[in-house]
């Protein structure tokens, strides 16, 4: 067995492992970081910015809003059952976290709503390729890991952590494996968890949640998150506490069939499996509430219908609703996609010549398909919602113009979030709400400050609670051992 030393260990080099390990850096720590995938970044890799709150780039943009606007925003969402001293640290940091970033030389493309209802809090990274989207904060990921190297943090690659070493109830170290398969006994005055949930862990998804992935739940798929960072946590003594899912919807393998995606999303007529309307389209643009929504219905899933004359309007007009990440010109791109989703047999799809063939690939009664239609037609004649109070401008009647397509929209999420409960030094807290010395987490094990859903209207918030989280952590663990000595 290999021995290390260090003064700080930190498990996965994720966005709140690699803040962690640059803030311990900063602070004169010796740190080693295990990371079990072949890169750093985690789910950052496919993500594109995070929170700020009063930044210089907010300003200059006159989208400015204040910690103390946003700290009553986000504790009202979550009717206060987060911690609010935890979510006010975590604020006030955010802006100066932008900074800090741009030291390192990370240059961002301007603070940005995700949809019209929304704050203009995500600090979206500068993308390479110069084009807004999906993994724009890959710049990010390098330039914070090539900090960490220069201030002196060791990063093992391929090299997954599968205990902590815990003496006399203090955290004191690792147990981890390197790619060559020997193990490593690495001891530290403190620990820092950072392994980002178990989205991709089909048994405790279905254990925690009741959800079955890749069936009626879909995620990132991001290797390798499976909840062993929890687990040692839990293990070690941690409270459980918190664990929730970062609910957004999609087509399945929405990654694959982008275009589709984004336009099979619009405010059109969203039935479930029994042929019933159930929410108000118009939130769509809110991924978090649509995705609660489903969740209610049977199979988590339901169907959004639109016909050509519909799409026609969206290719003259544009989308009922705008968003940063799925761009317009789908509208104009998408009739090969269409086609190829039919070629290959791609279920999260459907298009019907006639109202009978779609009630018949829905597998539901056409008697009831027919009822629902002619009833949302009828207050789109009205231009009146008088179930739901739909915005008048995005009431198109569904007449089967052209064709009808449908896109089949599930429960999703960006990944788990929470787990073990944390205070605002992101020391790990017992059964008794007592830190456990030693023991930090940051990042999605640790984020329990949305409540039941994740906040939305400011969005960038869970890379914002890792990078944020993950510093906060450090500058924590600089005081703790500082006060050992």
């Amino acid at each position: 067995m290999k021995r290390m030393e260090a003064d700080v260990i930190v498990v996965a080099a994720g966005p709140a492992g690699l803040a962690a390990a640059v803030t311990a850096g900063e602070n004169d720590l010796k740190t080693i970081v295990f990371e079990k995938s072949n890169t750093t970044g985690g789910a950052a890799n496919m993500g594109m910015g995070l929170l700020g709150i009063g930044t210089k780039i907010q300003k200059k943009a006159f989208n400015e809003i204040t910690k103390d606007q946003a700290y009553d925003m986000h504790m009202k969402y979550t009717h206060f059952r987060v911690d609010a001293d935890l979510v006010q640290t975590y604020f006030a940091k955010s802006a100066e976290t932008i900074e800090w970033l741009e030291a390192m030389g990370v240059e961002f493309a301007g603070a940005f709503r995700y949809f019209a209802e929304s704050e203009a809090t995500w600090h979206i990274v500068k993308p390479e390729n110069g084009i807004i989207g999906p993994r724009a904060a890959g710049p990010m990921i390098r330039a914070m890991t090539e900090k960490a190297q220069e201030l002196g943090a060791e990063i093992y690659l391929e090299s997954p952590v599968k205990e902590l070493i815990m003496e006399d109830g203090k955290a004191v170290g690792v147990i981890a494996v390197d790619k060559e398969g020997e193990e490593i006994e690495a001891r530290a005055k403190a620990v820092v968890v950072a392994t980002g949930g178990f989205g991709v862990n089909a048994k405790m998804l279905k254990e925690e949640f009741d959800l079955n992935l890749w069936e009626d739940y879909f995620t990132f798929n991001v290797p390798g998150i499976v909840g062993d960072g929890l687990n040692m946590m839990w293990d070690a003594g941690a409270q459980k506490f918190g664990a929730n899912i970062e609910m957004i919807y999609q087509i399945k393998d929405n990654l694959n069939y982008f275009l589709l995606d984004t336009v099979l999303r619009q405010p059109n007529l969203l039935i479930n499996q029994n042929g019933d309307r159930f929410m108000n389209e118009d939130m769509m643009g809110n991924t978090t509430f649509t995705g609660n929504a489903l969740r209610l219905q049977p199979g988590n899933y339901a169907y959004c219908i639109m016909d050509d004359g519909i799409l026609n309007n969206y290719k003259k007009n544009g989308p009922d609703i705008y968003d940063l990440v799925h761009p317009d010109f789908a509208f104009l791109a998408v009739e090969p996609e269409f086609e190829r989703a039919v070629a290959e047999g791609y279920d999260g799809y459907i298009e019907a010549e006639t109202l009978e063939e779609l009630a018949e690939k829905l597998g539901i009664d056409y008697e009831k398909l027919e009822e629902t239609i002619n009833d949302y037609n009828e207050m789109c004649e009205q231009n009146y919602d008088s179930q739901f109070n739909k915005k008048a401008a995005f009431l198109h009647p569904i007449t089967g113009r052209g064709k009808y397509r449908v896109g089949k929209l599930y429960v999703a999420a960006y990944g788990t979030i929470g787990g073990v409960k944390i205070n605002k030094y992101c020391e790990v807290l017992d059964n008794n709400d007592r830190p456990i010395p030693g023991l930090y987490s940051a990042g999605s094990d640790a984020n329990t400050i949305y409540g039941d859903s994740y906040n939305f209207t400011l969005p960038g918030n869970t890379m914002g609670f890792a990078i944020n989280s993950g510093r906060m952590a450090g500058e924590a663990i600089a005081d703790y051992i500082s006060d050992m000595e």
